[in-house]
């Protein structure tokens, strides 16, 4: 028989693994084609890789490609956990090292019309996702309703963008947006295709600038991803890059930024896929 000290470390440890819940990032961009899916994919299976367990949940509705960086053609996806009775386990495709990926679909295009008993149902189903320690959502560009929601109920928000112009103003523009309606006041930043070390810290200071200054948010340099031509064979061959070249610049440089992402990790008992749907379903009803 177990003694009582042991009895109540095992209850100790039960709770303690209860508690545990995936920390929520939200992922988007001020505009499309700035490279957001290809760099949430390889961050996932970096993160996956170091030993976190890590799910992509494609949030870009409609629009939505993560399936295909990874090579694959999805069956199901959200629509058919929400109104097509498939559990998430059924939905999820496992990917490199073991990453889940959730698809995106039509189910969370007109989240308002979701009826109570699917949205009750779908929040049950979500407890299927409680064992991980992140989940990414991978959002639509620019400014929407959806994008907007995503972001209010995240723990953390990444913004990704290029040293391009039209890209950092489209960023500001989100972040402006995000500012007005008081939805975040932090957010991590990688810059994205940037030719060195020294152009990305260059571009993330003047954003910084324009964002402190006018916007009062805090801004966090998350890392960057170098220009490589690398990227665009491993995108047609439907092959994440930090598979396809594991070795080439870009790799290493997801590689540096989910090590940072780890070493930063506050403590938290987080909100879990459960409350952060259901603050997406209190925002859309």
């Amino acid at each position: 028989m177990l003694d009582q000290a042991q009895k109540l470390r095992q209850l100790a440890t039960n709770n303690t693994e209860k508690k545990s819940k995936p920390r929520m990032i939200t992922v988007t961009s001020g505009k499309g084609g700035v490279g957001k899916s290809n760099f949430v994919v390889n961050l996932s299976i970096a993160l996956q890789k170091a030993g976190k367990r890590v799910l992509v949940f494609d949030a870009d509705v409609g629009m939505g490609n993560d399936d295909v960086l990874m090579g694959f053609l999805p069956k199901y996806n959200v629509f058919d956990i929400i109104f097509n009775n498939k559990t998430v386990e059924e939905v999820i495709i496992k990917g490199p090292y073991g990453v889940g990926l959730v698809p995106a679909g039509s189910g969370l295009n007109r989240i308002e019309d979701i009826p109570d008993d699917k949205r009750e149902e779908f929040l049950n189903k979500l407890a299927a996702l409680e064992d991980l320690d992140y989940i990414i959502m991978d959002t639509g560009a620019g400014i929407s309703r959806t994008v907007l929601g995503f972001i209010a109920c995240c723990e953390d928000l990444f913004i990704l963008t290029t040293p391009e112009p039209t890209s950092l103003t489209d960023a500001y523009s989100l972040l402006k947006a995000v500012n007005h309606f008081k939805l975040k006041s932090r957010a991590k930043v990688i810059i994205n295709r940037a030719f060195d070390e020294k152009e990305a810290l260059v571009t993330y200071n003047k954003f910084n600038n324009a964002v402190t200054t006018f916007l009062k948010m805090e801004l966090n340099y998350l890392g960057m991803v170098s220009e490589d031509r690398k990227l665009v064979q491993a995108v047609r061959a439907q092959q994440p890059f930090i598979l396809s070249y594991p070795n080439c610049d870009a790799s290493r440089d997801i590689e540096r930024i989910a090590q940072r992402l780890i070493g930063t990790e506050e403590k938290s008992e987080g909100i879990g896929v459960q409350g952060f749907f259901k603050k997406i379903f209190n925002i859309f009803s």
